[in-house]
């Protein structure tokens, strides 16, 4: 009985740190940041693009919500219009996280852009995952980065204490061992770069 209870409290504390992982690749030419993520989370974007050796910012997300408001509040946040490129990727229920970093390797090789590895900046129990399917999505030749910025509705060393971090922590540790376990992405996987009024730039 102790020992599952020490299990048990071990699990509760180091859940969120296990998910909320940092580690970062050295600067490319191109910072990517995830554009549903919250304000908070693209602040923390625009601080990496400044100490870092970036020279433009890519916005991933769904069609023409996430990375269009993303990329809007990256200007808002100072960062130079012309460093910021939105790459929405067709609207999918289901594996959206995979569909938007394939958008964002498509987006690359069109503009001739090769980098051997990259950095994602996403909300902080989100991080261990997306920097999982960005790496399925960009190959082995690529690796792939993650920065973790704190997920500001509730307290990362406190999540059980709310409603909030119960949902957002449990749900990410179901959706990563989804991930890690079940999801084997095949090519159909839509992850096409689209304009801002939804029709494809690509064929």
């Amino acid at each position: 009985m102790g020992l599952a209870a020490l299990a048990a409290v071990f699990l509760v504390f180091r859940t969120y740190p296990f998910l909320a992982v940092t580690d970062r690749q050295p600067p490319s030419e191109c910072l990517v940041v995830e554009g549903w993520a919250p304000v908070e989370v693209l602040r923390g974007g625009c601080a990496e693009f400044n100490t870092g050796a970036y020279r433009r910012i890519l916005v991933s997300g769904c069609i023409v919500y996430d990375a269009d408001w993303g990329a809007s509040k990256l200007r808002r946040l100072g960062v130079p219009s012309a460093l910021v490129q939105p790459v929405p990727c067709l609207v999918q229920k289901r594996d959206r996280t995979y569909s938007s970093a394939l958008a964002v390797k498509r987006w690359m090789d069109e503009h001739g852009i090769h980098p051997k590895q990259i950095n994602v900046v996403t909300a902080g129990s989100h991080a261990r995952r997306s920097r999982l399917l960005f790496q399925k999505a960009f190959g082995p030749d690529i690796k792939v980065g993650v920065i973790a910025v704190a997920d500001p509705e509730f307290d990362p060393d406190h999540w059980w204490r709310t409603s909030e971090g119960v949902r957002g922590v449990i749900g990410e540790v179901i959706a990563y061992l989804y991930a890690r376990l079940l999801f084997y992405p095949s090519e159909p996987a839509d992850g096409r770069a689209v304009s801002a009024t939804g029709i494809s730039l690509t064929n």
